[in-house]
């Protein structure tokens, strides 16, 4: 195991958190690829059954603009009752020569009238290679893109996922 570098970037939304994590967690193999058929073509949930206790795997597939073909984030944690969802991407052209796997937490909570939501990153580099804030920067704005996208077909579409 390398080096482990964390980041925490947080976002924030005039959408209620409930409704955010159901869009944004839950529905997302449905709801991504129809709000962005442009960058991502499907998302698949398949089931690991050789690890105990059985892991969800998501493979996000990406179209061929996309400049990457696929990721793999095996689902780790998710906890409705308190709006969190810990992933690890696992394969993938992010991860390169340099990176094993990335970890996220994914927070959800009560922000005003709104909510915020905390990403926190960690990056398990492979021997002592260390990442700096800047190589993440592009990943990162692509989430963001992600994030700003559904908060608008949220509040396009105030019924849903309520």
């Amino acid at each position: 195991m390398g080096i482990i570098t964390t980041f925490a970037k947080r976002y924030t939304s005039p959408i209620p958190p409930s409704r955010m994590f159901k869009a944004l967690i839950l529905d997302s193999s449905n709801l991504i690829p129809k709000l962005l058929p442009d960058f991502i073509a499907s998302i698949d949930v398949i089931r690991d059954h050789d690890e105990d206790p059985p892991r969800t795997i998501e493979q996000v597939n990406f179209t061929p603009g996309a400049n990457m073909k696929c990721v793999r984030n095996r689902i780790d944690e998710l906890d409705e009752a308190n709006l969190l969802c810990k992933y690890t991407m696992i394969e993938g052209e992010p991860l390169g020569e340099k990176i094993e796997s990335i970890s996220y937490e994914v927070k959800f909570e009560g922000d005003g009238e709104g909510c915020a939501c905390v990403v926190t990153s960690h990056y398990n580099a492979v021997g002592e290679y260390g990442i700096e804030e800047g190589e993440i920067e592009e990943g990162r704005e692509k989430a963001m893109g992600i994030f700003r996208v559904v908060e608008s077909y949220l509040l396009e579409n105030p019924h849903l996922y309520n």
